[in-house]
């Protein structure tokens, strides 16, 4: 789309104030859910301050090459519903900034809860993070327990690139794998996943930001969004050194899910919930071989 889309925040150089009005009013109109707090990642991202400076510094001025990167990033927001971790690059999961761009999701919050699993498991357990996409998962846990042997695998070339961009910048040593599934990948521990669990189904409910930006094959799981996890559950049937699974889930899957896993040979099953109460991973140990 060429042109200043309707709202546009500025056309010349103004203060930071008048900058993020102007673009919450057209974030907004965009059918965004947070104007104002995406309006400042971006003005922040394009200035190269933090977000409270934006509040505080009353001098500050958008001027220069930062007027016509914030007009673009805000129309990526606005009219194309970018999700705002694409346009600026990067997302804080946990205590890591990750570098983030549409070969891999966003990482959510409530993903977060599957490093807490991981953080559980004994010295020098050997962990595979299934399905690693940007590597949010295993890096955050090699960061926090460096003593854990941890690797990070997926389906997707393009996403594992991402990962090991990231494991090079943060500096953390994670073994990464093309897989498909648990396929070739060797001995583990525990598994950690946040695989695709959405109902081809619920394809037309997701936010544009979803369906339009992120990759699919990241999302979607058959008819009723677990095609990716049923297959797993069969793979580790057959594995009886996975003494730990945890599996971030969808809205009722909860309960399937658990029934899948105690198929496949686990006896200790149990659930953590998100900020929205919603029965978000299922944890299950295997005691018996």
């Amino acid at each position: 789309m060429s042109g200043p889309v309707t709202g546009s925040p500025l056309d010349s150089a103004t203060s930071a104030r008048d900058a993020l009005d102007g673009a919450v009013t057209a974030i907004a109109a965009g059918g965004c859910e947070t104007p104002k707090l995406d309006a400042e990642l971006l003005l922040a991202h394009v200035l190269g301050v933090g977000r409270e400076r934006l509040l505080t510094d009353g001098e500050l001025v958008v001027a220069g090459p930062a007027v016509r990167a914030f007009q673009d990033a805000v129309r990526r927001r606005a009219v194309g519903r970018e999700p705002v971790a694409y346009i600026v690059g990067l997302r804080h999961f946990r205590r890591l900034e990750l570098a983030v761009d549409s070969r891999a999701l966003v990482p959510r919050p409530e993903t977060e809860l599957l490093v807490e699993v991981g953080l559980g498991l004994g010295v020098g357990a050997r962990v595979l993070d299934l399905g690693t996409g940007c590597g949010a998962v295993a890096l955050a846990l090699k960061d926090e327990r460096p003593d854990l042997h941890v690797s990070g695998s997926d389906i997707s070339e393009p996403a594992l690139e991402l990962a090991e961009l990231n494991a090079r910048s943060l500096e953390l040593e994670v073994h990464w794998l093309h897989a498909d599934l648990l396929t070739d990948v060797g001995e583990f521990d525990a598994i950690l996943s946040n695989p695709p669990y959405v109902a081809e189904s619920e394809r037309s409910a997701l936010a544009p930001e979803i369906l339009r930006h992120e990759p699919p094959g990241a999302l979607f799981a058959g008819p009723d969004g677990l095609s990716v996890i049923r297959a797993l559950c069969e793979q580790l049937a057959d594995l009886p050194d996975v003494r730990l699974l945890a599996l971030e889930v969808g809205a009722g899957q909860a309960a399937p899910v658990a029934e899948l896993i105690r198929v496949a040979g686990f006896d200790a099953i149990r659930f953590e919930r998100d900020l929205a109460r919603m029965q978000r991973v299922v944890i299950a140990e295997r005691h018996t071989s």
